[in-house]
């Protein structure tokens, strides 16, 4: 399975920037689905955050999966790769 990486950064209400790729799979290209899956990722988060728009959140690349990423997007329909203030 080939996924897309799209790359996000969403503004901390304590202003830090937070840095992560939402990974979907190359046939899931609405924007809206996209943004909803981040938004998605955020709500778990124990911190408030902006929000996920086009300016936040753009594709960046394809690439090969490997099983684990694979699983959690059937499972989800997208996985998350946190780089950084994410916690």
């Amino acid at each position: 399975m080939k996924i897309a990486v799209w790359d996000t950064y969403v503004v901390r209400k304590d202003r830090k920037i937070m840095h992560f790729d939402i990974l979907v799979s190359s046939d899931t290209t609405d924007e809206r689905t996209i943004f909803d899956y981040g938004k998605q990722y955020l709500s778990s988060k124990s911190f408030d955050t902006g929000d996920i728009t086009a300016r936040e959140c753009k594709f960046c690349h394809m690439e090969p999966a490997d099983e684990k990423v694979m699983r959690t997007i059937r499972e989800n329909g997208f996985a998350i790769i946190e780089m950084e203030n994410c916690t």
